[in-house]
């Protein structure tokens, strides 16, 4: 039953009734306002300011840092997984399946790192997760560079407009 929606923000409300998800994770550029759906419980929705970049030192922008994989990683171990997990970045192509990768490993750590990009690629030919995301998310959840190398073996994504909400399965699952 529970999986992990990956959404472009203009498609959250949608997807967050058609799953029947109650919990979300968004990954926007700070200050960047959009209204969260009515069905995402407000007390489970974990909002991460980052640009979609992959270093550091870019101005103004904010690239993923630590402390915001470190919540991804917290929040996924929190969620019940009765319902699925709804995660949302611009487009859905880049932040969100990284971060829903890093979930699904969160809550699944002896879940094979190929198979789960595999799982991706299989879900989403577009998605292309953050690189950045990914190393952080590797060295925090242990993977020892697995989770790095997985993600690179897959290549990157088909190109896509940006509208394109797929469903990652959670290991020995089917999804939603």
């Amino acid at each position: 039953m529970s999986a992990i929606v990956v959404a472009p923000l203009a498609r959250i409300a949608e997807m967050a009734v058609r799953h029947k998800a109650r919990e979300m994770i968004s990954l926007l550029a700070a200050n960047q306002d959009f209204h969260r759906p009515a069905v995402i419980d407000a007390g489970r929705h974990l909002k991460l300011g980052m640009n979609d970049i992959t270093f550091a030192g870019t101005g103004d922008l904010i690239a993923p840092q630590e402390a915001h994989v470190s919540e991804i990683i917290a929040f996924a171990q929190a969620w019940d997984r009765s319902q699925p997990l709804l995660v949302h970045c611009w487009m859905g192509v880049s932040r969100s399946p990284a971060a829903a990768m890093i979930a699904s490993l969160a809550i699944a750590s002896d879940d094979e790192d190929e198979a789960l990009a595999q799982r991706l690629r299989e879900s989403s030919p577009y998605a292309t997760p953050n690189s950045r995301l990914i190393e952080i998310g590797d060295r925090l959840l242990g993977r020892e560079g697995r989770l790095i190398a997985a993600v690179k073996g897959i290549g990157r994504g088909a190109d896509t407009d940006g509208n394109q909400p797929f469903v990652l399965p959670l290991p020995g699952t089917n999804g939603v």
